[in-house]
């Protein structure tokens, strides 16, 4: 349901905040080489998220990426809404622009409630949390 860019930006700033925090930096080549992710592609993500200061950058040779803000003010929803916005909270699966109460889709009823679940799961979970349940070895995501 999120686009390979949003997965990509997720997983940039959870790396970023386990491996740099606020106050370190790390260089683009790393992330990428570290994530898997094409370079170019990552670097216009990370440039994207800095624009809207959830990361911070440094340009030169001793330059990078680290968070703009703590982990923990950093919510799922921020990352997605900066690079796909929210149709994916708002829009149906089938009449994409004009499906409603008043004129639904098959599909609006059942999928209505994934929608809301989803935009509240996105709400409410932030980085940090993500990032303990990686620390204790819960869950596994490629860093």
């Amino acid at each position: 349901m999120l686009s390979n860019t949003s997965k990509y930006a997720i997983r940039a700033v959870i790396y970023l905040s386990i491996h740099a925090g606020e106050e370190r930096k790390i260089g683009i080549k790393k992330i990428s080489k570290d994530l898997h992710i094409p370079t170019p592609f990552l670097g216009k993500i990370l440039q994207i998220l800095a624009k809207h200061k959830l990361l911070s950058s440094t340009k030169g040779p001793h330059g990078g990426f680290g968070l703009g803000k703590k982990a923990n003010e950093i919510k799922l929803i921020d990352v997605v809404d900066i690079i796909d916005g929210q149709d994916i909270f708002k829009k149906c699966l089938i009449r994409l622009e004009d499906c409603s109460e008043k004129e639904p889709c098959s599909m609006h009823s059942k999928y209505s409630e994934i929608r809301s679940g989803l935009l509240s799961l996105f709400q409410n979970q932030n980085i940090s949390e993500l990032i303990l349940d990686i620390q204790k070895g819960k869950r596994k995501v490629i860093l």
